[in-house]
């Protein structure tokens, strides 16, 4: 890791975050700064990730959505995120190429880690997305998909699984990749999310 708390990123992550992701030597190196301002130690906790996640979303709860990703995020499961887990999150969710997306939607679906989806781990992700849809855009939601157990029973039939199936990654890939819908029905709508840190840069 080399001497990651004198303040500057050392040279070998930036160059290994230059190449895994968009992000430019500038941008890396703002954030870094700013990572550690928040983070002295140079890692995020949970909590410190899911309080830094409700800042985004003042008028919902976040919070079980962002254990969530934390856990998806924390590569070597040792409950903290470092500064690189931390950019190659960001850029999974925001920059990834669509395969590595749901590669990481994936690994967000697959709450216990075992390699496949079951139809309750849908469920447990959709009930911690409907948390954060602010209730009134919940009323403009169609009917087949305006409560968790809708929107799961939608996504299930659209991979066409029965109850106690389950869904391995190449499955779930593919399938959402063929399948615009079912893309829509799985993520948060991040254009909610763009728009609110817009307007807390203006």
């Amino acid at each position: 890791m080399g001497n990651s708390k004198s303040g500057a990123l050392s040279k070998e992550i930036l160059e290994d975050l230059q190449l895994n992701t968009k992000f430019t030597e500038e941008e890396l190196c703002t954030w870094y700064q700013s990572f550690l301002k928040e983070c002295p130690s140079g890692r995020i906790t949970r909590q410190e990730f899911e309080s830094i996640y409700a800042k985004f979303f003042p008028d919902a709860d976040p919070k079980a959505y962002a254990q969530h990703v934390f856990r998806s995020f924390d590569a070597n499961s040792d409950g903290t995120l470092d500064f690189k887990e931390y950019v190659i999150a960001l850029h999974m969710t925001t920059a990834g190429k669509p395969s590595q997306k749901l590669e990481w939607a994936f690994s967000l679906y697959d709450v216990d880690g075992n390699g496949a989806i079951s139809k309750n781990e849908v469920l447990e992700i959709v009930m911690a997305i409907f948390k954060m849809i602010n209730p009134e855009d919940v009323k403009h939601l169609p009917d087949d998909e305006n409560t968790p157990e809708k929107r799961t029973e939608k996504i299930w039939g659209f991979f066409g699984k029965k109850d106690d199936d389950k869904l391995t990654e190449e499955e779930f890939i593919e399938g959402t990749m063929a399948n615009k819908e079912i893309l829509r029905l799985i993520q948060f709508e991040p254009q909610k999310v763009k728009e609110r840190i817009k307007e807390k840069k203006q």
